[in-house]
């Protein structure tokens, strides 16, 4: 009775724990231990070789040469440089906002009890896995100066033909149109299940006390999906700052980087600007710090929406 008593005393309970918790560990380690040399050798190891890239002077044809701050002085002395940032903003502000109203629009509309619901959400959602290169055959039979259905339309109305994505006031527009249509889709699905956690009591209740439609949208249904409208925004912010493949296919960059981000720079944005000096001149050194220009603000742009979001969003 004794020894029983000695072996489940408290100190050699939790050494017994802690050498289980030792040998599951390893084991752990073990099982994850492919993702963490993927994510050290794919993920951390460039982060830190870009870090010291954006110090130096380097071509990728020859040793990179410690340069300090050179890169980032010409950056920020560069014109072409606020000119991309400027772009870059110009597209979130018009893309973010857009993109998160229709969706909701959209899943609220999916959201009810219609026929073939399955099938209109489907059609919504192909947009999405469909490739740039399938959209831009699209969009140009839509917007093509010569030929494109739009301008046809406008000429049958007595209406001046446009220049479409070769004009400088309209590309960025168009370009956050063809975004918007294509991303709706997978934040219409995010929608539709903040939509679907929103308890049905509070409507009958709502239904109870007389409130209409637009007073139960306003009160019950915008207060409850805020965590999700949160996560929209976040989302869509990233993907705007990220945004290359899109503008690189229909601004001509498949077939001539130096037509991406036209007409005059008009569509030029950071990450098609890290990309023309990257691996079209070579300044890899200069590109490094774009991009870790480029991740600055991001992580500022996050900090201060985390920031915001306690005066907006109200968590269950």
């Amino acid at each position: 009775m004794e020894s029983e008593r000695i072996n489940r005393s408290p100190t050699n309970l939790a050494a017994k724990k802690r050498s289980l918790l030792t040998y599951e560990g390893k084991w752990g380690l073990l099982l994850v231990s492919p993702y963490l040399i993927q994510f050290i050798v794919f993920v951390i190891g460039p982060l830190i070789a870009s870090l010291y890239f954006s110090f130096s002077k380097y071509d990728m044809l020859n040793p990179p040469q410690w340069i300090g701050l050179e890169n980032y002085e010409k950056l920020f002395n560069e014109p072409l440089f606020y000119k991309s940032l400027w772009n870059t903003l110009y597209f979130a502000i018009l893309f973010v906002p857009t993109q998160a109203f229709f969706a909701l629009l959209l899943a609220v509309a999916l959201n009810q009890k219609i026929k073939a619901l399955k099938l209109y959400r489907m059609a919504h959602f192909i947009p999405v896995i469909s490739s740039w290169t399938v959209v831009m055959y699209v969009v140009d039979a839509i917007f093509n100066p010569r030929f494109g259905f739009a301008n046809s339309f406008l000429i049958k109305l007595g209406l001046e033909p446009q220049r479409w994505l070769n004009d400088e006031q309209l590309v960025i527009p168009l370009l956050v149109l063809v975004a918007v249509w294509k991303g709706i889709g997978y934040m219409m699905v995010i929608y539709l299940a903040g939509l679907q956690n929103v308890p049905n009591e509070l409507y009958e209740a709502a239904d109870m006390d007389g409130a209409g439609t637009i007073k139960k949208f306003s009160s019950i249904t915008l207060p409850l999906i805020s965590p999700t409208t949160f996560l929209v925004i976040v989302l869509s912010t990233i993907t705007t700052f990220q945004a290359f493949e899109q503008i690189y296919v229909m601004t001509g960059g498949a077939t001539d980087i130096t037509a991406a981000g036209g007409p005059n720079n008009a569509s030029l944005v950071l990450m098609l600007y890290l990309y023309r000096e990257g691996f079209s001149f070579l300044h890899m050194g200069y590109a490094s710090a774009i991009a870790w220009i480029l991740f600055t603000i991001l992580f500022i742009l996050t900090l201060l929406q985390l920031w915001g979001q306690k005066k907006w969003v109200h968590y269950q």
